[in-house]
């Protein structure tokens, strides 16, 4: 039976987050990589009795909305990882609508930041952390694939000095170019009312397009979509498995025939299976760094 994550009190009002065990795994709730505008920045870790020192960062953003959900929800979601002895992180970023998709990419790169300085304490090796994720968190898992960096070195923020790149992507039908799909303009002033996190000034569309920044040096990247998505459509995915063909990224696209915008039954079954089988192929070995 799941147990309920509780807050203890540590010296009057301070809460941290308590690390409870369940099914054989321990959740450790909470985790504050960062703040914004006064408001933390939190993820949730999940480490399997089996863990292998290998993780993977789960992008919860849907429209990049990224909204909190009960660990015992998510655990059922992770249990594949899990059962493989990957430990995950459940990331969530600055949420649409009050932040835009420029304000939204710093946040997800901070938290690799932030899991690369501490792996140690938090139990997994900084050089096998693959990041995953559908739709908008697709994007932003094909970002940080994609443009990530070393850190500046020069920074006054500890975290913010640390790498931001990862080992291994795994993206689910993701938007990739969001030069045509900036709106600069609010939603009461003709801006996307759907999607306000779109709505950025299109000068900044190049930087938060994952195929704008493809490169020889990338991870390996398997992309899975549906051939009958009506939101995304299919030609994301073969236009930047074509880009990283032509760089010489490792790369797989996996195409399911009839599969809608979200994977379920069968179809769900058959991405999972993929992209669970991906990152143990890519961070089963053991880092030699």
């Amino acid at each position: 039976m799941f147990r309920i994550i509780a807050l203890v009190a540590v010296v009057g009002l301070l809460l941290v987050p308590v690390a409870v065990q369940a099914q054989d795994v321990t959740v450790t709730p909470d985790v504050v990589y960062g703040h914004k505008y006064g408001m933390a920045l939190t993820f949730d870790v999940f480490t399997p009795a089996n863990a292998n020192g290998a993780a993977v960062l789960n992008m919860v953003s849907g429209g990049w909305r990224s909204q909190w959900r009960p660990a015992e929800v998510s655990q059922r979601r992770y249990q594949p990882l899990l059962d493989v002895g990957l430990t995950v992180f459940a990331v969530r970023h600055g949420s649409s609508p009050k932040f835009v998709i420029p304000e939204i990419v710093p946040d997800v790169r901070r938290a690799v930041r932030y899991i690369r300085l501490n792996a140690r304490r938090l139990g997994v090796d900084a050089n096998r952390l693959g990041v995953w994720g559908g739709s908008a968190g697709g994007h932003l898992s094909l970002i940080l694939g994609n443009a990530s960096d070393n850190g500046d070195p020069s920074s006054e923020d500890p975290v913010l000095r640390v790498s931001s790149r990862v080992a291994a992507v795994v993206a689910y039908f993701p938007p990739v170019d969001l030069r045509p799909l900036a709106r600069g303009a609010s939603p009461d002033n003709g801006g996307n009312r759907r999607f306000p996190a779109l709505n950025f000034d299109v000068s900044e569309a190049s930087a938060v397009s994952p195929i704008v920044h493809v490169s020889s040096d990338d991870p390996p990247t398997l992309l899975i979509h549906g051939d009958a998505d009506g939101l995304v459509p299919v030609s994301n995915s073969h236009d930047i498995y074509a880009a990283f063909q032509e760089h010489g990224v490792e790369s797989k696209v996996i195409i399911i025939p009839g599969a809608d915008h979200g994977f379920r039954g069968e179809d769900a079954q058959l991405a999972t299976a993929a992209m669970v089988d991906w990152f143990v192929e890519h961070l089963g070995r053991r880092s030699s760094n």
